[in-house]
C-alpha cells in the first residue's frame, strides 16, 4: 500500500526581541538618511518632475527593500492590469499603515498626494513631500478646501498625473473602518475621471503606532475603474467603500 506524505508548512515565529532587532534597521536608515536626502529634494526643486521624483522613488524602492529583506515583510500585488495605460485617475485607498504611503508612488508613477500646506514646511519630511508637487491645500485662503482640490486637481489630472487619496483621512487599524470623506468622489464627479479603488492589509504587518513591523506577505489589490461620469459623488463613493471593504474582508491575513 502506498502512502503520500503530505509537507506541513508552519510560519516561523520570531520573539519580540528578535523583530525589534530587525525594526531597528529601517528606523535607523531613516535617521541617517533623511536628514541629506531632504537637502538633496529641497536642491531638486530647480530641476524638473522627473528628476525629482526618481529621487524620491530611491528613498521609497530602499526602505521597502529593508523591510523585505529585514523585517521580512513582502508583498503581493493582484490587479495591476487594472491600471489604465493611456489614462490617469483619482486612486482611492485604504489606509492602514505606512506601507502604502511609500508603495503606492511607485506603481502609480509619482501620484500628486493631497496634503496640507503647512506640512510643506515641516524640516526633512516637508522638504521631501514638496519635491513630490503635491497638491498643497490652504486652508487660509477665503477658496474652501474642497475648491482647492477641485482646481488643482483638474489642472494635475490634465497634465496626466494620477491623484492619490486616503478617503478615511487618517490611518484606520486593521479590521476597522472609519468615516469615508467625500472630496475624492467630488473631484471625480466635477473632472470625469475616473476612480481606481485600492484595497489592502498592510495594517496587519505595520500597523498603526507601532515600532515592531509583523513578518508576513501584505496582499495588496488594485480594482476596476469606477467611472464617474454620470454618477453623483455619493454613488461615486458608495461603490468605491463597498469594492474596498468587501476585498479587505476576503484578504484577511496570513
Amino acid at each position: 500500500m502506498l502512502y503520500q506524505t503530505q509537507k506541513v508548512m508552519t510560519k516561523k515565529s520570531y520573539s519580540k526581541i528578535n523583530l525589534f532587532i530587525r525594526a531597528l534597521v529601517p528606523f535607523l536608515f531613516s535617521v541617517i538618511a533623511i536628514p541629506p536626502y531632504s537637502f538633496a529634494c529641497l536642491a531638486s526643486l530647480v530641476l524638473p518632475s522627473r528628476y525629482r521624483n526618481a529621487l524620491i522613488r530611491t528613498y521609497l524602492a530602499a526602505h521597502l527593500y529593508l523591510l523585505k529583506k529585514v523585517c521580512l515583510v513582502d508583498y503581493k500585488v493582484e490587479g495591476l492590469e487594472n491600471i489604465p495605460k493611456n489614462q490617469n485617475g483619482i486612486i482611492l485607498s485604504k489606509h492602514q499603515s505606512t506601507w502604502e504611503t511609500f508603495f503606492l508612488p511607485l506603481i502609480f508613477h509619482d501620484p500628486a498626494i493631497i496634503a496640507k500646506r503647512e506640512l510643506l514646511w515641516i524640516p526633512f519630511f516637508g522638504w521631501g513631500l514638496a519635491a513630490s508637487a503635491p497638491i498643497a491645500i490652504n486652508r487660509g485662503k477665503h477658496v474652501t478646501a474642497m475648491q482647492q482640490i477641485i482646481q488643482k486637481g483638474k489642472k494635475c489630472l490634465a497634465e496626466g498625473r494620477h491623484i492619490l487619496i486616503f478617503p478615511e483621512g487618517t490611518r484606520i487599524p486593521a479590521g476597522k473602518v472609519g468615516k469615508y470623506k467625500l472630496g475624492g468622489a467630488r473631484l471625480a464627479e466635477a473632472t470625469g475621471y475616473p476612480v481606481i479603488p485600492v484595497a489592502h492589509n498592510a495594517g496587519y504587518y505595520w500597523p498603526k503606532g507601532k515600532f515592531i513591523k509583523n513578518p508576513g506577505t501584505i496582499r495588496i489589490v488594485i480594482g476596476p475603474l469606477i467611472e464617474s461620469k454620470g454618477r453623483s459623488s455619493d454613488e461615486i463613493m458608495r461603490l468605491t467603500k463597498t469594492w474596498i471593504e468587501e476585498t479587505i474582508t476576503k484578504l484577511g491575513h496570513n
